[in-house]
């Protein structure tokens, strides 16, 4: 391993000359095939430590599925049903369990995904190659790769696929520096262990939270720490369902991830799985089709003259009250928040996607109204004491 690598151009290509290097020793990484850019090194990095955190968490094997330095889905290696199967397109494949892992994670929300940067938890398996070579994609980084994976993922892209190896022994100094403006910031690194020790103070009059749910806490706050703040992580059966980075107001990213959380459920509709679709088109062309059936804009891909490129008869309409009587049966998600919710809204939003336990740093001066709006919904909230700030 060399000390630097040299890029292409930085976020952007104007941005030259560009690079990556430490100071001391060697990089952690080894490029096996590619050449990875400014912004797929950035993803690398944020999600590499997202799944190795995930793994230590749960013992399961974890993938991410990383776009512009925030995740579009975090999952473990839990069994997923035939449903899921169908929906996340890998009903016909075998799966290894950290396949079922990416799987999940890439699944949670496709639109967002398309084009991701992957990491994996674990030795990257010829199940999990498969999974990656018929999706679109920028690269993956793991701690190493099967000699039949890394054979799939160098015919991907035609031979331009990047595939990253990195050093799971490797640790970063304790101290972290970042440039801006030409001004050099230096913190400590964000060391914070997160297990259920953070999940112990319950203010609530609910205060039973199951093991399963305190597992999806966990993924949501694991998540959380490496998504761009403001964040807000739903998570259901071992993954990230809607995960709202970067807004400016905590609503709008209760109101983002639990849009998305919406979405995923959606997909398992019965009109949607039974969407009669023309014979081989594309799972990206699927993809949005379905984003849209489920919209307000349905009209978009049923008006005349336009279903027929999608399907082989006109589906009939998911009308906004078959929409809501299908949300008002998914229960028992979970909700991580990277700093406290300042008013209850949040906790009505997050209702109206099936929220049953919430974790959050508690410390606004509205906590009694917050508290009193989980109460009204018989909801169990943890305090964690803990924010979890990512820029």
């Amino acid at each position: 391993m060399a000390n630097e690598l040299e890029l292409k151009y930085g976020c952007n290509p104007n941005q030259k000359p560009a690079r990556i290097f430490v100071k001391e020793g060697e990089l952690p990484i080894e490029v096996l095939n590619g050449r990875p850019g400014y912004i797929n090194l950035l993803d690398a990095f944020n999600s590499w430590q997202l799944v190795k955190e995930l793994k230590e968490a749960t013992g399961l094997p974890a993938a991410a599925s990383f776009k512009h330095v925030s995740p579009a889905g975090a999952a473990v290696a839990v069994e997923m049903s035939d449903t899921l199967k169908k929906i996340y397109f890998v009903d016909d494949m075998k799966l290894s369990p950290l396949a079922t892992a990416y799987a999940r994670a890439r699944g949670a929300d496709r639109m967002s995904s398309y084009g991701d940067f992957i990491a994996l938890s674990d030795t990257c398996d010829e199940e999990t190659a498969r999974i990656i070579n018929r999706e679109v994609s920028d690269g993956v980084i793991a701690p190493d790769y099967t000699p039949e994976a890394l054979e799939i993922l160098k015919n991907k892209r035609k031979g331009t696929y990047n595939v990253i190896k990195i050093d799971p022994a490797y640790r970063p100094a304790p101290i972290e520096h970042k440039d801006v403006f030409g001004v050099t910031f230096e913190q400590g690194r964000n060391e914070l262990k997160i297990d259920e020790s953070l999940l112990k103070e319950m203010p609530t009059q609910n205060k039973e939270i199951p093991a399963d749910a305190k597992r999806d806490l966990i993924i949501a706050l694991i998540t959380l720490k490496y998504t761009q703040s403001n964040s807000v992580c739903y998570a259901k059966d071992g993954q990230a369902i809607g995960i709202g980075a970067g807004q400016q107001s905590r609503i709008h990213c209760t109101r983002l991830a639990g849009n998305k959380a919406d979405i995923w459920y959606l997909r398992q509709h019965p009109k949607v799985m039974n969407l009669p679709w023309i014979e081989k088109i594309r799972r990206a062309d699927r993809d949005n089709t379905i984003d849209v059936y489920i919209s307000e804009d349905y009209d978009d891909v049923l008006a005349d003259g336009i279903w027929q490129q999608f399907f082989t008869e006109k589906p009939e309409i998911l009308t906004r009250e078959e929409k809501r009587a299908w949300l008002d049966t998914m229960t028992g998600v979970a909700l991580g928040s990277d700093a406290f919710f300042p008013f209850g809204d949040n906790i009505e939003r997050a209702h109206k996607s099936g929220v049953s336990y919430i974790a959050q740093p508690g410390g606004s001066v509205r906590d009694d109204h917050v508290i009193g709006t989980c109460d009204k919904y018989n909801m169990a909230m943890a305090f964690t004491g803990i924010r979890l700030f990512h820029h």
